[in-house]
């Protein structure tokens, strides 16, 4: 190959590359809020920072409704997802716990950090082990990439999703939007919402 050939098939190389960049769509971004407003064609939701944000609806627009469980109903072999604090020791706190239906199981699986406060992870796991505390729960959790201790007070809240629908979507509502720029514009792929003010705690 000629350098003139070399040179030219290099630029067709790199323009390939910055065009799949570009388009590239922007990753999901995870807003807690109020909803102030909803039209089955744009959710306007004003977030924790006080923002108040207007969201167009995704084609695949799905719903889930965030309901309270107990503790005890967590038990080996449950799969459950738990923003937690690192501890000194190495364990984690958890500050909530979600336990999954058996459905989303293998959901996110894995241990990465987490936005719901400064320092905070997220561990999708299954249980493989729990042992009562005298208040709270310590949990091991397994997944693909390793293990690890959770300690879970008495008072975190312990909640699970099942389907819900749009009627759920109405002003003073509690929720967690995960949503995405799409041509610059904020578009929500997915409500989990609470009812009669009952907030998403994950």
């Amino acid at each position: 190959m000629t350098l003139l050939a070399r040179s030219f098939a290099t630029a067709l190389l790199t323009l390939a590359v910055t065009v799949a960049h570009a388009q590239t769509p922007a990753a999901p971004q995870r807003l807690r809020g109020t909803i102030e407003s909803f039209d089955n064609t744009t959710l306007v939701v004003k977030e924790r920072s006080g923002e108040v944000l207007r969201l167009a609806l995704a084609d695949t627009f799905a719903v889930n409704e965030v309901v309270p469980t107990e503790l005890a109903s967590i038990q080996a072999g449950s799969y459950i997802g738990t923003a937690a604090m690192p501890q000194a020791d190495g364990t984690l706190q958890a500050l909530e716990v979600l336990v999954f239906p058996e459905q989303a199981r293998g959901s996110g699986e894995g241990h990465y950090p987490w936005d719901l406060q400064p320092g905070s992870t997220m561990t999708n796991a299954t249980v493989a082990d729990v042992v009562g505390q005298a208040k709270g729960r310590t949990l091991t959790l397994r997944y693909k990439d390793g293990e690890k201790k959770v300690l879970v007070p008495e008072g975190v809240p312990v909640v699970t999703v099942k389907p819900g629908d749009r009627a759920l979507l109405v002003p003073g509502a509690k929720v967690l939007v995960t949503a995405q720029l799409r041509d610059g514009k904020p578009v929500a792929l997915r409500v989990i919402a609470g009812r009669n003010g009952f907030a998403p705690p994950m």
